[in-house]
């Protein structure tokens, strides 16, 4: 189990916390220093059974100044998503897990932290 964060992140640091007092075997990606490739995204999202744009920090302040929420949400311009998510991983929401069995949750409840441990 790996589980992508941001330490400056309050739901981070929750999941961690979740994942510490269940005794979870799992290693930390702090996903802005160690940033995912393309395809990294591309497995992710395939695990999540999301779209580039379902996992987007749309509020942050480069999201707006790429003016992502204008951006078409369809197969044709999924890779110019994950390629911004890329560039930007600040605009990846946070945190993910990525479970044993192949899957991925986006962690930010205890709910979704516990559903990943049961994986």
């Amino acid at each position: 189990m790996e589980i992508w964060i941001n330490p400056a992140c309050s739901k981070c640091r929750s999941a961690v916390k979740l994942l510490d007092a269940e005794g979870a075997d799992y290693t930390v990606r702090r996903y802005l220093e160690d940033v995912p490739t393309e395809d990294e995204i591309r497995d992710v999202l395939d695990r999540l059974g999301l779209e580039p744009w379902d996992i987007t920090r749309t509020q942050e302040a480069v999201a707006k100044e790429l003016g992502l929420k204008e951006w078409p949400r369809d197969a044709a311009a999924r890779d110019r998503w994950v390629t911004a998510l890329a560039e930007h991983p600040g605009l990846i929401q946070r945190p993910i897990i990525t479970a044993d069995d192949g899957t991925a949750v986006v962690a930010r409840t205890d709910e979704a932290v516990r559903e990943a441990l049961s994986r």
